[in-house]
C-alpha cells in the first residue's frame, strides 16, 4: 500500500510540482493550501506524514506543529517542515517543536524524497523477516498465533489474536470500528461487533501493565481505537 503523504503549503505551483512528483514516486499525495485545509484533511484521513510549509495566510505552521504535538491522534505523525526559513536557528527551533525534519527552500525533489523515505522508514515498527511484531516486551508471532510479554504465553481467543493482530499492524493510526470489522472480514461479525470493546479490555488486561490506564491500547474517543507506536520505550514520557 501507498503511503499517504499530506502537503501543506500555500505555493500551487510549488505543490502542483511535488504532488506529480512523489505521485509518480509511488506515494498517495493529498495537497492542502491553508492549514484550515489541512485540519480537515487530518480529520477525515489517516496520513502517514506531512509535508508543512511554515509561513502560511491563516497561521504558522510552528505553532501548527506544536498544536500536532498536542493532539493524541497527530502526537506521533512524521513531521518534515519545509520553509523558505533556512538560517540555523530556524532549523533549531523546527526540530524543537516537534518536527522530525527540516529542508530549507530551495530544494531538489530529490532530496526532499529521500529524507520522506528515511522518515518513513523511522515510523515502521520493527518487523523482522520471521514474522514476529516486536514492541518492547511484547512480541506478536504470526506465524505462531501467539503473543507473548516478557517472553510469557498469553491466553487470547482466536478473535482477540485476530484484533490485537489488526491493531498492531497499523501502529500510530486510529482505527474505527468499520475499519476493524473491514479487517476482520471472515469473523463472525454481527457478535464480533457488539462485543468488540469487551474483547478490547480482555486484550488489555493480558498486555498492559496497568489496564485501566493503558499505553498499548488506546482509546480515541469518538474515533476508535490507536495501537501505541512506541510503547516501554516512552514510559517516563
Amino acid at each position: 500500500m501507498s503511503s499517504r503523504l499530506l502537503l501543506i503549503d500555500d505555493d500551487a505551483r510549488l505543490t502542483a510540482m511535488l504532488g506529480d512528483y512523489l505521485s509518480a514516486a509511488g506515494f498517495e499525495v493529498r495537497v492542502a493550501g491553508s492549514l484550515a485545509e489541512g485540519r480537515a484533511a487530518l480529520a477525515e484521513q489517516v496520513f502517514d506524514l506531512l509535508v508543512l510549509d511554515l509561513m502560511l495566510p491563516d497561521g504558522d505552521g510552528l505553532d501548527f506543529c506544536r498544536e500536532l504535538r498536542a493532539d493524541a491522534l497527530t502526537r506521533r505523525l512524521p513531521v518534515l517542515m519545509l520553509s523558505a526559513r533556512g538560517e540555523p536557528m530556524d532549523r533549531i527551533l523546527g526540530l524543537e517543536l516537534g518536527a522530525d525534519d527540516y529542508l530549507a527552500k530551495p530544494f531538489e525533489p530529490r532530496e526532499l524524497q529521500a529524507r520522506i523515505k528515511a522518515l518513513l522508514r523511522r515510523a515502521e515498527p520493527d518487523t523482522p523477516p520471521d514474522d514476529v511484531l516486536r514492541f518492547g516486551r511484547l512480541e506478536i508471532d504470526l506465524a505462531a498465533r501467539m503473543a507473548r510479554l516478557d517472553g510469557k504465553p498469553l491466553d487470547f481467543t482466536g478473535h482477540q489474536f485476530d484484533l490485537l493482530v489488526v491493531l498492531a499492524q497499523s501502529p500510530g493510526r486510529v482505527l474505527s470500528r468499520d475499519q476493524i470489522m473491514d479487517a476482520l472480514k471472515g469473523h463472525p461479525l454481527d457478535a464480533f461487533d457488539r462485543s468488540i470493546d469487551v474483547h478490547i479490555s480482555r486484550i488489555r488486561a493480558l498486555i498492559e501493565d496497568d489496564p485501566k490506564t493503558p499505553r498499548r491500547v488506546l482509546t480515541v474517543r469518538g474515533a476508535g481505537y490507536v495501537f501505541a507506536r512506541k510503547q516501554d520505550a516512552d514510559h517516563g514520557h
